[in-house]
C-alpha cells in the first residue's frame, strides 16, 4: 500500500496532510481548517509536488465552504471562491496545477452562480463534489501515466529483460494524490517484475530524493539506491541507466520543462550518454500560454535552504547564496512526454503543440 499524504473526509469537510518538511523522522500530519492554511503549508512546503499542491489548495477551499456556511446568497460564494483561489495561486508561482485549478473552479462557481437550475445550497453541494472527484482522477490519472511509462521504457529494451532507471526529486504519492508521476512509471515496473533497480537523487538543498522519494521507495520496498545529485555522469557511465524519469511543475506549448533544480544538467548528461529522458505528467501540467519555457516564472527561495540544515549552519558566515527551485529543460533533451493520455515525442516541439494546442476545459461537463 502506497503512502497516503492527503486525508479528505467529504463528510465532515475535514482535512489532513502528512507535514513533509518532517520526513522520513517524524510521520506527523496537520489538519487544514482553512484557505489561509492551505495557503501556509503550500508556502512552507508541508505539502509539494505540482499535483498535491493544486488539490490541497482546491480542498482548502471546500473545508473553507465547509466551515463558514452563512452566505448571503450565490453571488457572494462565487466571489468568496474566486478570491480564495486566486489567493492561494500566491503560494507558490512556478508549477502550473495551482493556477489551473484556480481557473477551472471560478469558472465551475461562476457558472453555478448563474444557473437557475442550483440554489445557493446545491451550488455549494456541486462545488464540493466537483474538488472531490478532482481527488480521486488525479490517482486515476497517476495509473495511466504509469501504464503508458512503463510499456515505452520497455518497448525500447530485449522481451524479459528488467530496466534501471534513474529519477529526480519527489513525484511519487507525497506529490500527488496517490501513485505518482515519474514515480507512477517505477511503481508500474516494478509491479511487472521488470524494474531491476530505481536510483534516486538527494535533490539538494531541500532533500526531496534523500527525504520523500527514499522514504517511498524504502516504504514499498521497490529496490534502489540513493546517490549524490553530483554523481550522476559517474552513474550513467558506469551503471548501464536505461532511462530517466522525472516529473514537471511546468509544460510549456513547445514541451519545454520546468522541474526541480537539477533536472537540466540531469538531461544534458542524458543526452551525452544516450540515455532516453522522460518526463512524467498529467495533462494539467501543460501551460499553453506560454509559448516556451523562457516565459516561466522561476521561484527562488531563502538562502536558508543552503546555508543551514537541520538548522545549523554549514557554509560561511557571509556568503550570498542563489538558490533557485527549478529549472527548465528545453524540448531538445526530452525523449518524451508521459502524460493520461499517452507519450509525446516533442523532438522539435510540433508534434507536441499540434496534439494538445486544442485542448479545452468546460466546466460544464
Amino acid at each position: 500500500m502506497t503512502l497516503q499524504a492527503i486525508k479528505w473526509n467529504k463528510a465532515d469537510g475535514k482535512l489532513e496532510i502528512l507535514d513533509q518538511t518532517l520526513l522520513p523522522a517524524t510521520t506527523s500530519y496537520i489538519q487544514v481548517k482553512g484557505v489561509k492554511d492551505g495557503w501556509n503549508v503550500i508556502n512552507k512546503m508541508q505539502v509539494r509536488g505540482a499535483p498535491a499542491i493544486a488539490i490541497v489548495g482546491s480542498l482548502s477551499v471546500a473545508v473553507e465552504i465547509l466551515q463558514h456556511p452563512n452566505y448571503e446568497d450565490k453571488k457572494a460564494l462565487f466571489q468568496t471562491i474566486k478570491d480564495n483561489m486566486n489567493y492561494l495561486v500566491t503560494a507558490r508561482p512556478t508549477a502550473v496545477n495551482m493556477n489551473k485549478a484556480a481557473n477551472f473552479f471560478t469558472e465551475i462557481a461562476d457558472y453555478l452562480s448563474y444557473s437557475d437550475e442550483f440554489t445557493l445550497s446545491q451550488m455549494k453541494d456541486e462545488f464540493i463534489d466537483r474538488i472531490d472527484k478532482m481527488l480521486m482522477d488525479d490517482i486515476k490519472d497517476n495509473k495511466a501515466i504509469g501504464k503508458f511509462g512503463a510499456d515505452e521504457i520497455l518497448r525500447n529494451v530485449p522481451e524479459g529483460s528488467s530496466v534501471r532507471v534513474l529519477t529526480h526529486c519527489n513525484t511519487g504519492s507525497l506529490a500527488t494524490a496517490g501513485y505518482g508521476t515519474a514515480l507512477g512509471v517505477i511503481r508500474s515496473l516494478h509491479e511487472r517484475g521488470r524494474l531491476e533497480h530505481v536510483y534516486c537523487t538527494e535533490t539538494r538543498p531541500y532533500n526531496q530524493g534523500a527525504r520523500l522519494t527514499a522514504y517511498e521507495l524504502v516504504h514499498d520496498n521497490i529496490p534502489a539506491t540513493l546517490i549524490c545529485d553530483d554523481m550522476v555522469a559517474a552513474l550513467m557511465k558506469t551503471k548501464q541507466i536505461t532511462a530517466v524519469v522525472v516529473g514537471a511543475d511546468r509544460i510549456a506549448a513547445n514541451g519545454d520543462t520546468a522541474n526541480k533544480i537539477g533536472t537540466y544538467q540531469i538531461a544534458i548528461l542524458a543526452k551525452y550518454h544516450d540515455v532516453p529522458f522522460y518526463v512524467a505528467a498529467p495533462l494539467t501540467s501543460i501551460d499553453l500560454n506560454m509559448s516556451n519555457g523562457d516565459q516561466i516564472i522561476i521561484e527562488e527561495r531563502s538562502e536558508q535552504e543552503m546555508t543551514h540544515m537541520n538548522d545549523k549552519r554549514i557554509a560561511a558566515e557571509g556568503i550570498t547564496c542563489w538558490n533557485p527551485a527549478f529549472d527548465v529543460t528545453p524540448t531538445s533533451l526530452i525523449t518524451g512526454i508521459i502524460m493520461n493520455t499517452g507519450v509525446s515525442k516533442p523532438s522539435d516541439g510540433s508534434d507536441f503543440i499540434l496534439k494538445y494546442s486544442a485542448l479545452t476545459i468546460n466546466p460544464r461537463s
